[in-house]
């Protein structure tokens, strides 16, 4: 595990937890992740590798710039800062089961000039955390392939995902955005619209 504070780090270096790290769906923190980075920190030009169980956690606001995720395990990003705005900009996630982008805290997350590939889903707010937020998200100029959903929203904390869909590129997705009935006590949330325009889900 490596901790990033506010410095880029970089180099197109391949970084993972080592062989047998990936446990599948099995719900990990911040002891399993490759990266953990600090409030303002910025993360750039590096390759998470397959073995790994958590990709990167932002534990503030922070800066995802051209990372390169070649199979993702539990969940690639986690965002967990409680204002803000964090940026995922550039690079690309293959191979998520469920999510590449797990926003967990507040805030607001850009995620920008973006690949997905063989993916459950790009973004989604927390559905079951016991610390419920508001929580924005906007996505643009992503090319989406093969995959579930590329937002998914809690209607009833007012999530709001603006999504532009004329810059974006979608071949064989199943649904733009969906919206759910969040909770704080863990269960799993209920679906209540799909691939459907209204005040969550710009698109």
């Amino acid at each position: 595990m490596y901790t990033v504070s506010p410095v880029p780090l970089g180099g197109n270096v391949r970084y993972d937890r080592g062989k047998g790290a990936c446990t599948g769906q099995k719900e990990g923190g911040d002891k399993d992740a490759v990266f953990i980075l600090q409030s303002g920190a910025t993360i750039q030009n590096v390759v998470i590798g397959a073995d790994q169980a958590e990709g990167i956690h932002c534990l503030g606001p922070c800066n995802i710039y051209n990372v390169w995720f070649e199979d993702v395990c539990e969940d690639a990003i986690t965002i967990k800062q409680s204002s803000g705005t964090s940026n995922i900009v550039g690079g690309g996630a293959k191979g998520a089961d469920d999510k590449v982008v797990q926003h967990n805290g507040g805030g607001h997350v850009k995620i920008d000039s973006y690949c997905v590939q063989d993916f459950g889903k790009l973004y989604r707010s927390c559905g079951n955390c016991k610390t419920q937020y508001k929580r924005t998200v906007a996505i643009s100029n992503v090319i989406a392939k093969n995959g579930k959903l590329l937002a998914g929203v809690n209607s009833n904390y007012g999530d709001v995902a603006t999504i532009n869909t004329g810059s974006n590129s979608y071949s064989s997705l199943k649904s733009v955005c969906d919206t759910f009935e969040g909770n704080n006590s863990g269960k799993e949330p209920k679906t209540l619209t799909k691939n459907t325009k209204n005040s969550n889900c710009a698109f």
